[in-house]
This record gives structure tokens, sequence and C-alpha cells, in this order.
């Protein structure tokens, strides 16, 4: 291997370690509730959710608050790494556990599950090219075990 061939060598090594750091989800998202689509009103109960994500660790800190169109307050929170591996959720109803992969800056994959439950979705999430639009896809089964999809629009803060 020539000098120039190392030292290109090490230029893509640095690029690649760069652009896996980067996370272009991370800061406060507010879902937009008349983008927000879903299969059935179940899966779309909010009147209004904020998101903020932090980074931690090789990963993010999501804590959401909301109210749903029922009135009732929402807040839960997940520290999850990027390595696909499940964590537990605290205060969702819907589900207990969460695994991410980060796929680059702007694209992350999810798993949901309710333990001991049919609750079960997997889900791809886009930051926009400009950054300021998340879009979140997702499929699975609900609670009952009826398959279920919605897409989650949020616009950053």
């Amino acid at each position: 291997m020539t000098f120039r061939n190392i030292g290109l060598a090490l230029a893509l090594a640095a690029s690649s370690a760069a652009l896996s750091g980067a996370d272009n989800s991370l800061g406060t998202w507010k879902r937009n509730i008349e983008k927000s689509k879903s299969s059935t009103p179940v899966a779309n109960p909010y009147k209004t959710q904020t998101s903020v994500r932090e980074a931690s660790g090789g990963g993010v800190k999501v804590t959401s608050t909301g109210e749903r169109k029922d009135g009732t307050l929402t807040n839960s929170t997940y520290t999850v790494k990027y390595d696909g591996v499940a964590v537990p959720v605290t205060g969702s109803a819907a589900f207990d556990t969460i695994s991410v992969k980060q796929l680059n800056a702007n694209t992350f994959t999810a798993e949901t599950r309710k333990t001991g439950g049919k609750y079960h979705t997997t889900g791809k999430t886009v930051i926009s090219k400009n950054g300021k639009t998340m879009t979140t896809t997702v499929k699975g089964t609900d609670a009952e075990g009826k398959p279920t999809s919605f897409t989650v629009v949020s616009d950053k803060q």
C-alpha cells in the first residue's frame, strides 16, 4: 500500500467514524397531529405530544410528554444505545421495551414490544434533509393482536 493509499484509507475511516457519531434526531420534536396518520384511531390517540431527544452514551434518551384525545396526560421515557438491544420503557401503556439501530445520521429502525402481550411493532424513522421534519412509519400488531400501522410526523422545535 502506498503512502497515498494509506492517507486515503485513514481519511475514509475518519469520515466514517464522524458520520456514525452524528445523530440528527437530537432536539425537541412536536408531533404534527394533522400530518400523522394511522390505520385505526387507537393507533393515533394524541391531542399533543412533545419528545425531547438527548445524546446518551452511544445512543439517546427520549422523554415524551403529551395529552391523549380523552384528556389523559402521558409521560414516557427510555434510554437506548443504537445497538439493537431491547431496553425498558417507562410510562408507555402500549409497550414496555424498545430496541433501536442507527443506519446513518438521519435514519433509524426500532422495534417495540409489550412483555407477555401481543403488541409488537417495527418502524423506521427518517429525518428530512433540512433537519426540520422527523417521520416515523410503523407496522405490527396491537394489544389485541390485530394488524396496525401508523405514521407519526414531528416538527423540530
